[in-house]
């Protein structure tokens, strides 16, 4: 009996297809030397008798075979083991032999001053987390993404997505995030306006590099999202702060710059400003808009989180108001779906999309074709704006009930604002309490709480300040959550 018949077992309760386990198995019989090159297959029909199955199945499985090399294929005989078998172990050269580790450092010179932002992630090994600022990836709409990618692997043209696409970003997802930008957000943008980067990352990454030349100066807000500046930075730009306050960035800040410096470049988060979560007054926008005309400056308007607001009527972007050309819009779907979810959008002038098209194709030749399609076809059936109805009622009671736990647990140690929208709340401890104390006393009792001092280009010796992100914890990890910030602001003695 061919020792296949004998050996194989199948399993039509696992996850893997039976096809794939029939194949698996016969190179675990190869390869444990039961089969040897030249030795025969059972026939398909032998084998599904014996195993149970449809021939077709077993077809499946040579054919798997075939492509992987295990076997081959003699007309009128069938299927032989492979002489050739495809499992090779790679030869050491001899006059160096193999190496004890991978080396530490590397054998040439590696500029490590060049790229100033460190990595940001790390294993976080607290047990709550009030992070910056993230959406709930429980809710994310997880098997409707399934839902696309089955049916991309029923059609026939599915091929045509696997393969190279235009660098731009699908042409469907363009199409369908135009019409969601100008229904939600007003922004009158075509297809050709938009190009699909991965992340608000690089799309800030793209027109930094696109727009600015070593020494240009360019404005930030302080204090602000650090992550930009460090973009800006290693673009060659020379950064400009200037004050956030209630309302947003100090406009009268930024045209007193103007008068003295030629601004290229002025970075802005309108709603939901990171980290104090304000946002940009209508005056406040309109003085931007004719300054940024007048001198002749971009504004990078980033958006990343717009789709979720709280207050009854919200203020479009600046970019809904931009008659002249200078806004560039960057938005993204990692808070709307989840931040593994690597869709981001730049919307700008045609001639700003251009090249920083040609610049993505070096960095990247294109994005991911196939979860492009899914997001579109998302976008037009509508499942994207139902999952936001749902996602900001929820995350709209989340605000509501950590401001009133704060308020019962903290009101006398904590000072904040009610935010309009976003994911988190922008808090200062009172007195003498430093955030970075309470984020040290946090971390002994299983909290991860920021220790206030990422929000600064130049940290302050006290940093007092935090942002409390509240949409991913349900209500009992909050109460949780801020009965621990409540220890840790009380400090040692007040356990």
């Amino acid at each position: 009996m061919n020792p296949i018949i004998r050996l194989l077992t199948i399993d039509k309760h696992q996850s893997v297809p039976v096809y794939l386990q029939i194949a698996n198995g016969v190179i675990g019989i190869i390869k444990q030397g039961m089969l040897k090159p030249g030795m025969p297959l059972p026939t398909s029909r032998a084998l599904a008798t014996a195993l149970q199955i449809h021939r077709k199945t077993v077809l499946a499985a040579y054919d798997e075979l075939l492509a992987q090399d295990w076997v081959e294929s003699y007309q009128r005989k069938g299927l032989y083991v492979s002489q050739n078998l495809p499992d090779i172990k790679p030869r050491q050269m001899a006059a160096f032999g193999a190496a004890a580790a991978y080396p530490v450092r590397a054998a040439f010179a590696v500029n490590q001053r060049k790229f100033l932002y460190e990595s940001v992630y790390s294993p976080v090994r607290e047990r709550l987390v009030f992070n910056d600022g993230f959406p709930d990836t429980r809710l994310a709409p997880v098997e409707l993404l399934i839902r696309e990618y089955r049916r991309y692997a029923n059609y026939k043209f599915t091929s045509r997505f696997l393969s190279y696409g235009p660098e731009q970003g699908s042409e469907h997802l363009r199409v369908e995030l135009a019409k969601f930008l100008n229904e939600t957000r007003g922004l009158q943008a075509s297809p050709s306006n938009i190009l699909i980067t991965k992340g608000v990352q690089m799309a800030l990454y793209l027109t930094s590099h696109v727009l600015l030349e070593k020494g240009d100066q360019v404005v930030v807000g302080e204090p602000g999202y650090v992550g930009a500046s460090h973009v800006l930075s290693e673009a060659g730009a020379v950064i400009n702060l200037v004050p956030v306050d209630e309302d947003g960035i100090d406009v009268d800040a930024v045209e007193a710059l103007c008068h003295r410096k030629k601004i290229r470049l002025l970075y802005i988060i309108p709603h939901h400003h990171n980290p104090t979560t304000v946002t940009l007054t209508p005056a406040r926008r309109m003085q931007l808009l004719e300054l940024a005309k007048k001198y002749q400056f971009a504004v990078l308007e980033d958006d990343y989180d717009f789709d979720f607001q709280y207050a009854s009527s919200p203020i479009l972007p600046l970019s809904s108001i931009d008659y002249y050309g200078n806004v560039i819009y960057v938005g993204s779907f990692c808070k709307t779906i989840a931040p593994a979810i690597r869709i981001g959008f730049m919307v700008a002038p045609e001639n700003m999309i251009r090249e920083a098209t040609r610049l993505r194709r070096l960095i990247d030749r294109q994005g991911e074709q196939l979860l492009e399609e899914a997001i579109a076809n998302l976008l037009q059936n509508g499942d994207i704006s139902r999952h936001l109805k749902k996602a900001n009622k929820i995350y709209h009671a989340r605000r509501d009930l950590l401001c009133s736990l704060l308020q019962e647990e903290l009101g006398r140690q904590l000072r904040w604002t009610v935010p309009d929208g976003g994911f988190a709340v922008w808090a200062q401890y009172t007195g003498k309490t430093t955030s970075r104390a309470v984020a040290e006393n946090a971390r002994a009792l299983g909290l991860s709480v920021s220790s206030g001092e990422e929000y600064y280009h130049a940290p302050p010796a006290r940093p007092n300040a935090v942002r409390l992100g509240f949409a991913s914890l349900n209500e009992r990890e909050m109460k949780e959550a801020v009965s621990l910030l409540k220890k840790a602001v009380a400090g040692p003695s007040g356990r």
